[in-house]
């Protein structure tokens, strides 16, 4: 007799489209009974239009009528909201006080360095106004979804994105919003986006201390915040304001990350630092917080997010932020 564990190993090769993700993956399996030679499988309907209904109709009685002693498989679909399904183990916010100094490029490098762990990711762009997370990783498919949710999409290596340059109709359309629309659009991506099961959502910040980054301290349940920096004594003053946003909102500092920290020159064998001396130690100790790595002013970087392959990218320094990295993410729960 076909046993509960078939079932649900069988619905691990049911992949939802739009997503590529399983049934089991975006949590959407409500309940399995089984009668006999019967089978019923109860999956949500959430960010589901009729058309992947259908097919997962389809593809589950194909699928699971295969298992041995099953002569019949129904499939009913119940309502339910994404905040309802998502299960996200830690919510990590990359931040800092001032713009361009590589919180995206972080947020990315971290959710790589995650997945590459054998963990499952995402990463949630929360900088509505100068969002480059789908360039970075080469995505120009929109979203699908239904009335009742939206799925994201999945990067090569299988890493989930949501981005509000996703949903624009040109990536380089200008979101000239309001504070209060975009607090309640980065709420939408939490709530509304069925992210399913994940071990780790990435969040990457706007700068400042503003609206965004506040409606996404205030409603998100922020394990811990990464901040990244470059040497330039003035972004460390103001970055040390984002520090202390964290710090008084009683959000943990994991750590911070030192971005454009020096240029490598092979040819010599030297490093040289363009922006200045570091400044890795100092924030450190202002953060409270270990230095998780210094990166370096790399070429192929640019060239990788330049034509969205960063998920190929690695590095001697890459390799040093990672091991931090995942020894800073084992620590608060």
């Amino acid at each position: 007799m076909v046993t509960e564990e078939q079932v649900r190993k069988g619905l691990e090769k049911l992949m939802v489209p739009g997503v590529m993700r399983s049934v089991n993956g975006l949590n959407l399996v409500r309940e399995i009974s089984l009668s006999g030679q019967e089978v019923r499988i109860n999956l949500a309907s959430a960010a589901l239009n009729k058309g992947a209904q259908e097919w997962l109709k389809t593809s589950a009685r194909e699928i699971i009528g295969k298992l041995p002693e099953v002569n019949g498989v129904e499939i009913e679909f119940t309502e339910a909201k994404p905040a309802e399904l998502n299960k996200i183990g830690k919510i990590i916010a990359i931040m800092s006080g001032k713009g361009g100094v590589g919180k995206s490029l972080v947020a990315a490098l971290t959710a790589i360095l995650l997945k590459r762990q054998g963990f499952e990711t995402g990463i949630l762009d929360a900088d509505l106004t100068g969002p480059s997370i789908p360039k970075m990783f080469g995505i120009t498919e929109r979203p699908t979804g239904s009335d009742s949710g939206i799925l994201p999409v999945l990067s090569r290596s299988g890493i989930e994105l949501m981005s509000i340059n996703l949903l624009l109709p040109q990536e380089d359309d200008a979101v000239i919003w309001r504070g209060p629309l975009i607090s309640n659009t980065i709420k939408q991506f939490g709530e509304d986006v069925l992210w399913g099961k994940l071990d780790y959502l990435i969040i990457d910040l706007p700068p400042g201390t503003a609206d965004a980054p506040l409606t996404v301290m205030q409603s998100f349940p922020i394990s811990g915040v990464i901040i990244v920096f470059t040497p330039q004594d003035l972004t460390a003053m103001i970055v040390k304001k984002a520090v202390n946003m964290a710090q008084k909102m009683d959000k943990a500092i994991l750590g911070v990350v030192e971005n454009m920290s020096y240029l490598y020159v092979p040819e010599i064998d030297k490093r040289i630092e363009i922006f200045g001396r570091s400044q890795g130690e100092e924030m450190a100790r202002a953060a409270k917080a270990p230095l998780l790595g210094q990166l370096p002013i790399d070429p192929e970087v640019s060239r990788l997010c330049d034509h969205g392959d960063i998920e190929r990218y690695d590095s001697d320094a890459f390799a040093s932020l990672s091991q931090a990295t995942i020894q800073a993410l084992a620590g608060p729960n």
